[in-house]
């Protein structure tokens, strides 16, 4: 699979990232695999040249981070063969700093991932929300320190305004603090609005941007219907999912499903190949709990659209309220 640099740093990793919130507890996650049941979905991507995955410690509450470092070691031979990405922010626990970007939670938070995912150091922290209750000039001099102290690479950012992250890069750089190299955010067939602003400022400013939900929670792959229609385990037990997208993305959803007929492919291919033509994106992060989800992300960064197929597949898209912040 082809390697690409992360934005403008020299840091290199495959252009699809395998999202491991899939793996993890199934007690706390209905779609979640155990490690058992994740274990082959590790070997193929690295079989197939995969060598970048994502996960964060609020997935499964820290155990999909366990199921990541585990199975990362037993399919890489050595660490800097991968590149490993997790994030901070979310609720861990009832304490009251369990959470958020205070320096407390994120010193807290890089040492209790590491330990969780059995590995020195992580190449991309990130922070997986904003945080209004915690001073922008506090987070990021706490996350320059987890890269002084070798922690971390890189750091990275998910799901904000634009001028959030133009403000926290602005803090960290006039303060010769570490900022940020990458933007996760919530961007596909279905949901264009991070084109109105954020990623121009992404292109602009060299920003690596590797994107969440690259399917719409399986909707642009046929997990769901008109009228609310639930096809799989994950849309059945997803109301975050439910939340985001209406009746009026169906359009999308049918276009998607002709030019994959077209080409004699899947519609999964079809749109990440879509996203894949984009200059901003480096690699949609793309969760699996099929062998055949994975096949399809393999396959799709093989597989080119032309303009007039891309034009077809943008022109009913329907703007949306903001989603996913």
């Amino acid at each position: 699979m082809k390697q690409v640099r992360l934005g403008r740093t020299g840091l290199q990793v495959s252009e699809i990232c395998l999202g491991m919130m899939s793996y993890g507890d199934p007690a706390l996650r209905a779609w979640a695999l155990a490690e058992q049941d994740a274990d082959p979905f590790v070997r193929r991507a690295a079989e197939a040249g995969i060598t970048f995955f994502d996960t964060a410690d609020v997935y499964s509450t820290g155990a999909s981070e366990q199921v990541t470092g585990r199975l990362l070691a037993k399919y890489f031979t050595r660490r800097d063969d991968y590149v490993l990405a997790t994030k901070v922010h979310g609720r861990m626990s009832d304490s009251p700093n369990d959470a958020g970007l205070s320096r407390k939670h994120i010193l807290a938070g890089i040492d209790n991932s590491l330990r969780r995912l059995g590995t020195d150091y992580v190449d991309l922290y990130q922070i997986h929300r904003w945080d209004p209750d915690t001073p922008i000039e506090e987070t990021m001099e706490a996350l320059h320190d987890v890269v002084r102290a070798g922690k971390a690479r890189y750091i990275g950012a998910s799901s904000m305004y634009a001028w959030q992250f133009s403000k926290a890069q602005y803090v960290a750089r006039s303060a010769g603090w570490t900022p940020f190299v990458s933007m996760q955010n919530h961007y596909n067939l279905v949901y264009r609005e991070e084109e109105r602003e954020m990623l121009p400022l992404c292109v602009d400013q060299g920003i690596g941007v590797i994107p969440w939900s690259p399917l719409a929670r399986g909707l642009l792959a046929g997990s769901r219907g008109r009228g609310g229609e639930r096809r799989t385990t994950r849309a059945n037990n997803d109301p975050f999912g439910d939340a985001m997208y209406t009746d009026d993305d169906f359009a999308v959803v049918d276009v998607t499903a002709e030019v994959a007929g077209e080409r004699g492919v899947t519609p999964a291919q079809v749109a990440l190949a879509w996203l894949l033509s984009k200059p901003a994106v480096t690699a949609p992060i793309v969760g699996a709990t099929k062998l055949h989800h994975l096949e399809d992300a393999i396959a799709a960064a093989e597989l080119t659209l032309d303009e007039k197929e891309i034009e077809r597949l943008e022109a009913p898209y329907v703007p949306h309220r903001i989603l996913g912040h």
